[in-house]
């Protein structure tokens, strides 16, 4: 029995990206046709005329990135989805943790084969539903991560003002160890010390690295560069251990969104 023809989309903003990709699809008997895209604008309309089964998306593009032009794809006729990346590792690490495919840049003839075999057997098994909702899922988790680090950044915080005795302690944010919420203060630990500020859990978090700090609890917000391990703990709750042996409780609650940060399961 003859397999079904498929088509496919091919969006990059970088010309010899597109034609690399291009001239691999042309050597599969099973690719159809093939439609190529510059940039973002033009990928939402060309998936959305042309109803694609596989799309191949940058997704650093200038303007309208790939996880933009996913957000305007019409969801009941989501095409299999397969990720071209330079190196960024956040997006690779949550690829890995959803099991959606990627291509990273620059990628051999084996590791394109298959990654389009496994695009294509999605597609003639219909097993696109599932891949979509887990696509969507990560999709959306990442550009909210992304875009609460856009919106801070330019009010990023480097280093802390603490006063004491008359005087004002500066303190570099990434010798903080963990913080601690206190009522309408917060509590700094450095290095075996602790210091005392006033201002609320909430608002510091909106002024931290959101890929450095992390909110483990509601009242702890932890330096993810000095955590060693983390231990199960009851009902899906974790103690994150600290280099320096502190031990912290993370909520089952947040477990899943420091899975994506860290890349991993657990």
């Amino acid at each position: 029995m003859n397999r079904p023809n498929l088509t496919a989309v091919v969006v990059d903003d970088e010309p010899l990206a597109r034609k690399r990709i291009l001239d691999l699809l042309q050597k599969e008997p099973d690719i159809a046709a093939v439609v190529e895209c510059p940039d973002g604008y033009a990928a939402v309309e060309a998936v959305s005329k042309q109803t694609p089964d596989l799309v191949f998306l940058d997704v650093q593009m200038p303007e309208k990135d790939g996880f933009q032009v996913l957000a305007e794809l019409p969801k009941d006729a989501m095409p299999v989805i397969i990720f071209v990346t330079a190196y960024d590792q956040y997006a690779i690490q949550a690829f890995e943790v959803h099991a959606v495919d990627y291509l990273l840049k620059p990628f051999d003839d084996e590791r394109f084969a298959q990654a389009l075999k496994r695009a294509q057997e999605q597609v003639r098994h219909r097993e696109t539903s599932s891949f979509n909702r887990k696509l969507l899922e990560l999709i959306e988790a990442y550009r909210q991560d992304v875009h609460s680090e856009t919106s801070t950044k330019t009010s990023l915080i480097d280093r802390f003002v603490i006063k004491e005795r008359g005087e004002a302690l500066l303190i570099k944010a990434e010798d903080v160890d963990y913080i601690e919420g206190e009522g309408v203060y917060v509590r700094l630990h450095s290095n075996g010390a602790s210091y005392l500020m006033r201002e609320s859990m909430t608002s510091l978090e909106e002024k931290l690295n959101p890929r450095t700090f992390f909110r483990i609890h509601r009242s702890t917000i932890v330096n993810l560069e000095r955590v060693k391990k983390l231990v199960p703990y009851f009902h899906g709750d974790y103690i994150v251990v600290l280099n320096d042996g502190t031990h912290l409780k993370l909520t089952r609650s947040r477990r899943e969104k420091l899975q994506r940060r860290l890349g991993t399961s657990f």
